[in-house]
């Protein structure tokens, strides 16, 4: 099945789109050494919230990002015009190198598009309106985590916690600026609202306040979970635990917020 849904009963639902590893072996053979590597997968971010918010629903994508990414508009628009982007089915990773010896054509990227994007995304919307129906709004909490350091993304060092919500359209601010409140009370983690991460397609497709659906992304730094960026991409069990402790926080405050 291309997405995984963990019915839950409260208004939060934990959106994750970029944790799998999973391609069928007719693109796997398909990908270049560098492709292989997976280095934009959001490495272990399932296992990093994993029971941390137990009522809340669980929507999870079992496709890698590089044969349907998830967050990307299906369209094809571009999520920041004028800077690097990556496509709804890259063809170079984040640092812009290529990752097919040979890439999906038109339309198998317009077959990869409804076998995975479109599904993923008819779960998250089924969810929102349930959780909608029930609770008279419902809370987007979308799940992500990069590499510290992406030199053809932004400069020096990203910021520990980037919380994206569209430029302050996707949520109330309130929720927002509660959100942010917690994660800058915590000294560890450095933190940024609508910095280089301003919430990608779901955020934006979803959030909207008016109508009763708060969305936030919010993007983790790996340094402050991870052994190493790098192969093999090693969960820290005593930084994240560390962490772990602030998203519940977190995720705490969202389900619980009042309006």
């Amino acid at each position: 099945m291309p997405v995984d849904v963990i019915p839950g009963d409260s208004p939060l639902i934990l959106a994750i789109p970029h944790s799998s590893t999973s391609i069928p072996e007719v693109y796997w053979r398909r990908l270049n050494d560098n492709g292989q590597m997976l280095r934009d997968t959001d490495w272990h971010v399932e296992r990093l919230y994993a029971g941390l918010a137990p009522r809340a629903t669980v929507v999870r994508a079992n496709f890698h990002r590089y044969v349907s990414d998830a967050n990307r508009d299906p369209s094809g628009q571009p999520l920041y015009p004028g800077q690097h982007n990556t496509g709804l089915v890259p063809v170079t990773d984040f640092d812009g190198a290529p990752i097919w010896e040979r890439q999906p054509t038109p339309r198998e990227m317009s077959s990869l598009k409804a076998v995975y994007h479109v599904p993923y995304h008819a779960a998250l919307s089924l969810q929102i309106a349930r959780v909608q129906a029930q609770y008279g709004y419902a809370i987007v909490w979308d799940c992500h985590s990069i590499r510290s350091r992406v030199p053809n993304l932004f400069a020096g060092d990203l910021p520990d916690l980037n919380i994206g919500t569209a430029d302050g359209t996707a949520c109330a601010p309130a929720l927002s600026a509660r959100i942010a409140e917690i994660c800058r009370s915590d000294r560890l983690y450095s933190t940024v609202t609508d910095g280089r991460f301003r919430g990608g397609w779901t955020t934006r497709r979803y959030g909207d306040p008016a109508k009763g659906v708060h969305a936030i992304q919010l993007e983790i730094s790996q340094s402050t979970y991870l052994s190493a960026e790098e192969p093999p991409w090693a969960y820290h069990d005593r930084k994240a635990n560390r962490l772990r402790e602030l998203l519940e926080e977190l995720l705490e405050e969202a389900a619980e917020f009042k309006f």
